[in-house]
């Protein structure tokens, strides 16, 4: 069987420097905090070239925590309305509305998965503060029209970069293309932890400030407490892996566009409509490698029979979701037919040359 992702293959790799680390981490005695989990905010700040990087204990703590720290700023309040992809993973959303706020659904471009920027202005009204950009499958979002849009109604750009970690917008990554970024280290990710954790990266002290307070029971210093805070933080022992896979970050990134790019030239099916390499192959870190398919469940059944196995990213739009049963009734064509037809395909770093060529010649069969 060719797995989806091969987790254990990938984190294997670096199993004498993760059992000298954990070694490292049992004998010091400090497994809350401290240092560590420093050192890999700097590093990871640098990487995405920002002045502050903060840990916490998961990616939508890091959009929630965002929202929360613009409303203790006056920046936003109760009903302010946050443009958001229709087609993002839920997490996205549920940061919205947890803050009080209300999601505005925008359809995405079928081409490339992401927020079509030319359907953003006509859902902007006087209560709209913000625009939640979401880099989906590991593609940066086209951000100059973001920006002209963003400029010429005041609003904030919030990056959700969990799929994207090390893409290039020109010559800057994502986590600095907006005013603050949010991350996701769950293990699936191109920089996956082994267990959960997240990141948020900015360039503004303020928020920088305030989020560290609010992460921390709203404390900058022990038993005074100025915010209504919660717990979220990065375990010392996940920044302490994240930081050594940090360090193969790009080359990673590179090998999935390898696969990407040999999928893309050898698959010749006109059942299976491919995603469009980008001119600039540094937007793209192909988190995921999405397909659309007219018959999926067909499809899938074929590719299972054939010893390879495949994924839906994601089968039901947040449209569709109980959980948000009062936006059942908008109308998002683009949004539903993505979700009726996308199909992911194996791709990580691990994966031999064999098993590339296995699923571009059953693909082609099909």
């Amino acid at each position: 069987m060719i797995k989806f992702l091969d987790l254990k293959k990938i984190n294997l790799q670096y199993e004498k420097e993760f059992k000298k680390t954990f070694e490292n981490f049992l004998k010091s005695g400090w497994y809350i905090g401290g240092k560590e989990v420093e050192e890999f905010e700097k590093k990871f700040a640098t990487f995405c070239n920002t002045k502050y990087c903060i840990g916490v204990g998961n990616g939508l703590d890091a959009l929630t925590l965002i929202f929360r720290a613009y409303k203790e700023l006056g920046v936003l309040k109760d009903g302010d309305e946050i443009i958001v992809p229709a087609n993002t993973y839920i997490a996205s959303i549920f940061s919205i509305s947890q803050n009080h706020l209300t999601p505005i659904l925008v359809e995405p471009d079928i081409k490339n998965y992401n927020i079509n920027p030319n359907n953003i202005e006509e859902k902007i009204t006087k209560k709209t503060k913000a625009i939640l950009v979401v880099h989906l499958y590991g593609q940066v979002v086209d951000m100059k029209k973001i920006y002209d849009i963003a400029k010429k109604y005041n609003l904030k750009i919030i990056e959700d970069s969990a799929q994207a970690h090390g893409a290039f917008y020109q010559n800057k990554r994502v986590g600095s293309l907006g005013d603050i970024s949010a991350f996701s280290f769950y293990p699936s990710k191109n920089l996956g932890a082994l267990g959960d954790g997240g990141a948020i990266t900015t360039d503004n002290k303020e928020l920088y400030l305030l989020i560290k307070a609010l992460q921390n029971y709203g404390s900058h210093q022990k038993y005074i407490h100025n915010y209504k805070g919660v717990n979220s933080r990065l375990d010392v022992l996940q920044a302490m892996i994240l930081k050594i896979k940090l360090k193969n970050l790009d080359k990673e990134n590179e090998k999935r566009r390898e696969i990407a790019k040999n999928y893309i030239t050898n698959i010749k099916n006109n059942k299976v409509i491919l995603p469009i390499f980008p001119k600039n192959p540094l937007s793209h870190v192909w988190h995921l490698f999405v397909v659309r398919v007219k018959n999926r469940k067909d499809f899938m059944d074929y590719m299972s029979k054939n010893k390879i196995q495949t994924m839906i990213h994601y089968p039901t739009p947040p449209h569709y979701q109980l959980a948000y049963k009062e936006f059942k009734k908008s109308i998002l064509p683009i949004t539903e037919q993505i979700h009726q037809e996308v199909v992911s395909l194996p791709i990580h770093p691990m994966m031999t040359k064999e098993e590339i060529k296995k699923v571009v010649k059953i693909i082609n069969q099909y």
